[in-house]
């Protein structure tokens, strides 16, 4: 290993930092839809899966900058082994964390989308982000298997820097290419995560400001853009000579984009913790059933106390928003509990007040600050 200077200790630092940012980030997020609103779903899950992975991609950058990522080659030269082994390390790293990368990404936009995918019925907004799920897939998978495979065998693409001739490397120009194609995507796709909800809260019963709010909160997906945007002009970096040292701002820059959309991503869904924080003895207290009481709208579902509105809109408080539960009241103990059969006429219950089925509907009216 080296000592950490220059843009090695710039990698080291920024990686851990905005990788501590986006891990905090995370672990609240788990804990408001586990804890609080008790509805983890897909879109959490997939936030968690591109965590571990940024994990992945960070451990990457952090050891590569050990090794001489960040660090000219004349600089790694005289240093023991002749240079070349900690030169083929360092390699080994890029390579891999910028692999990883890729998904990092890739993932972190799915969650976004799918967590908008629950706010939306319209279908033209439904349509437009499954095409951002299936485009970031799609570009995701074509710039991974180019970043992956650039070098025939693999392995020669870290093992050239001993000087080995048995293999031969993709022309840079088509890599440099298809990096120029994935970040001008991944942009755009960024801009359409952040545009959206404007459209998706145009037509709530809101006024002005709560609206602007939301709009606003539920668009904090975009901002890994800037850091994509920035590290554009540094793309033709690949074909710098001297790699370890050149490529050092495409490191930087693609673990802030990283991190940042992660981080973005989950605070998102954190505004259930403020009012945890004013309140803690009221987590969970929305969302809890009575009796043999059953949310009409999820029946068949085995899903935790998914009665309360926050499960289907967990960025909204009740009092911004009308909401309507319907639920079924049933005294029939040896029916299934998820069952959505029930005798409509059965028999008395020996003296018991209430059998059979009964229809219950829970309004939630909030007041117009405009009228």
């Amino acid at each position: 290993m080296l000592p950490l200077e220059g843009r090695s200790l710039s990698i080291f630092i920024v990686t851990t930092i905005f990788l501590g940012f986006s891990f905090i980030a995370v672990c609240l997020r788990c804990f408001v839809r586990l804890k609080i609103v008790k509805a983890f779903g897909w879109d959490d899950a997939l936030m968690v899966f591109a965590m571990l992975l940024n994990v992945l991609f960070a451990l990457c950058g952090i050891t590569g900058a050990f090794y001489g990522i960040g660090q000219k080659s004349i600089t790694l030269a005289p240093v023991a082994d002749g240079g070349r082994g900690t030169m083929e390390t360092a390699m080994f790293w890029w390579w891999l964390g910028q692999t990883s990368y890729v998904w990092v990404c890739a993932v972190c936009k799915c969650s976004i989308a799918v967590a908008l995918l629950r706010l939306t019925v319209s279908r033209l907004h439904r349509s437009i982000l499954w095409g951002v799920i299936a485009v970031t897939t799609i570009i995701g998978l074509i710039f991974w298997f180019m970043l992956t495979l650039q070098c025939h065998p693999v392995s020669f693409f870290w093992q050239r820097a001993r000087g080995l001739t048995n293999g031969t490397c993709m022309d840079l120009d088509s890599v440099i290419a298809i990096a120029y194609v994935y970040s001008v995507t991944a942009t755009c796709c960024d801009f359409t995560l952040g545009i959206l909800p404007v459209f998706l809260v145009w037509n709530l019963q809101m006024n002005i400001r709560t609206k602007a709010a939301l709009a606003s909160i539920l668009g904090m997906g975009c901002v890994a853009s800037a850091a994509v945007i920035i590290r554009i002009p540094y793309l033709h970096d690949y074909k710098d000579p001297d790699f370890l040292y050149a490529t050092s701002n495409i490191s930087i820059w693609s673990n802030v984009e990283a991190s940042l959309g992660i981080a973005a991503g989950s605070l998102v869904t954190l505004r259930p913790l403020f009012r945890w924080f004013r309140d803690p003895s009221s987590a969970g207290t929305r969302s809890k059933r009575t009796g043999n009481s059953v949310p009409l709208s999820s029946v068949n579902v085995v899903r935790s106390d998914p009665s309360g509105p926050q499960y289907w809109r967990p960025d909204l408080d009740p009092e911004d928003s009308h909401a309507v539960i319907t639920t079924i009241h049933t005294s029939n103990q040896g029916s299934s509990r998820t069952s959505s059969q029930e005798d409509l006429n059965p028999k008395p219950n020996h003296g018991t007040f209430f059998s059979g089925v009964n229809v219950q509907k829970t309004f939630f009216v909030s007041e117009d600050d405009t009228s």
